[in-house]
C-alpha cells in the first residue's frame, strides 16, 4: 500500500506508490464513481478525488479504524461526495455488487499500509519489538500470537512455505513449537529470535531480513490476504460498468499471481476445443487487459520511497 499521507496537520502529502500510472489506468472523468477498495491512509483516494474535479463519488472501504483522521481529512478537502464503508474489501465489495451497485473505477492497493508498519504497537515489523498482533481490524481474529502458539507444526510448516515462500519453513516451524511449550511468545522480537536461532548461519545474511518471509506469511494468514482477494476480484468486476476499469497493485508474487490468473481469465473468449470448426460456447471476453505485463516502479520512485520496490501494477477495462 502507499506510504503514510498526511501524517500531521499542514504537512505535505507524499505520493502514493505508482500514482501517476494508477491515474493513467483508471481513467478517472468528473462525475464517476470511483470505489478505493483499499483506503488506508487515503493518498490514493486524494488523487483520484482531484480527477473528480467536484462532481462524482469516491467510495472509501477500510476494515481499520484507525484511518479515521485521514477520512475526515480527506472529507474537508476532497470537494466531492465521499462516503466510507468499513470493512474487509471483499466482503463489502460483494455486498455492493450483490446490490447492483455500479461504479466506473476500482482500485486495490494491497498488502499492510506504512501506516500500519509505522505504528510499533500493531506489531507488522520484524524491525521494532512489539505485541504479535499483525490484525488489519484490531477487533477480528486471529491474531499472529494465536497461530504462533496455537497452531500445529504441520500448518505453521504450511503457511511459511506458502505464504512466505521461506526456505526453511520446516525447519522454523519445529523451532517455533518447542520455544512455545516451554513459554509462549508474547512479542515480535521473540519470535525474529527464534527464526535467526533456526536457520543455517549463512541465511541470516542473506536476502533481506532473516524473518521478513515468515512475517509476511504470519500478516497473509492472520488477515487471509489471498483469500479476501480471489474473493474481492470477480465482485469489482461485476461493479464495473461497460468501459469501466480496474487497477491492482500488488506486494509479493502470490497476489501477483492471483490478479494475473483472473484478469487473463476475464480477457479469453472462447472456451471450445480447437478442433471445433465454429464456436459453440458462445463465451465474449469480460475484461480487456490494459497491462500485458505488471508495471513496476521507476528507479527514482524507489529511491524516493524503497517500500514501492516490490510493487506491481496491472489494469483492466470491463468490456
Amino acid at each position: 500500500m502507499l506510504p503514510n499521507v498526511l501524517p500531521k496537520s499542514g504537512s505535505e502529502p507524499h505520493v502514493p506508490v505508482l500514482a501517476h500510472l494508477v491515474g493513467e489506468h483508471l481513467a478517472v472523468q468528473p462525475g464517476d464513481t470511483v470505489v478505493d477498495a483499499t483506503f488506508g491512509a487515503g493518498g490514493h483516494a486524494r488523487l483520484l478525488a482531484e480527477d473528480l474535479k467536484g462532481s462524482g463519488k469516491l467510495v472509501a472501504i477500510d476494515r481499520d479504524p484507525t484511518v479515521k483522521p485521514y477520512l475526515d481529512r480527506l472529507r474537508a478537502q476532497a470537494g466531492v461526495d465521499v462516503r466510507f464503508l468499513r470493512g474487509d474489501f471483499a466482503v463489502v465489495l460483494t455486498q455492493l455488487a450483490a446490490n447492483d451497485v455500479g461504479t466506473d473505477a476500482v482500485l486495490l492497493d494491497l498488502g499492510v499500509s506504512s501506516m500500519q508498519i509505522d505504528r510499533i504497537e500493531r506489531g507488522f515489523s520484524y524491525a521494532t519489538d512489539a505485541p504479535l498482533d499483525m490484525r488489519m481490524d484490531p477487533t477480528s481474529e486471529p491474531s499472529a500470537r494465536e497461530i504462533v502458539n496455537t497452531w500445529d507444526e504441520a500448518e505453521l510448516t504450511r503457511i511459511f512455505r506458502s505464504y512466505g515462500e521461506e526456505r526453511y519453513a520446516r525447519q522454523i516451524a519445529r523451532a517455533v513449537v518447542r520455544r512455545r511449550a516451554v513459554q509462549t511468545f508474547e512479542r515480535t522480537n521473540e519470535l525474529v529470535d527464534t527464526i535467526k536461532a533456526a536457520i543455517p548461519t549463512p541465511a541470516r545474511f542473506g536476502d533481506g531480513h532473516p524473518a521478513k518471509r515468515v512475517f509476511q506469511a504470519l500478516r497473509i494468514a492472520v488477515n487471509d490476504e489471498l483469500g479476501a482477494l480471489e474473493a474481492a476480484l470477480p465482485a469489482a468486476v461485476a461493479m464495473l460498468r461497460p468501459g469501466g476499469r480496474i487497477a491492482v497493485i500488488s506486494f509479493h508474487s502470490l497476489e501477483d499471481r492471483i490478479v494475473k490468473r483472473f484478469f487473463a481469465a476475464g480477457a479469453k473468449g472462447c472456451t471450445c476445443p480447437p478442433e471445433l470448426p465454429i464456436c459453440v460456447c458462445g463465451r465474449e471476453p469480460e475484461l480487456r487487459l490494459l497491462t500485458r505485463k505488471p508495471i513496476r516502479p521507476s528507479s527514482a520512485e524507489v529511491a524516493a520511497n524503497p517500500r514501492a520496490g516490490s510493487a506491481r501494477l496491472r489494469a483492466a477495462v470491463k468490456a
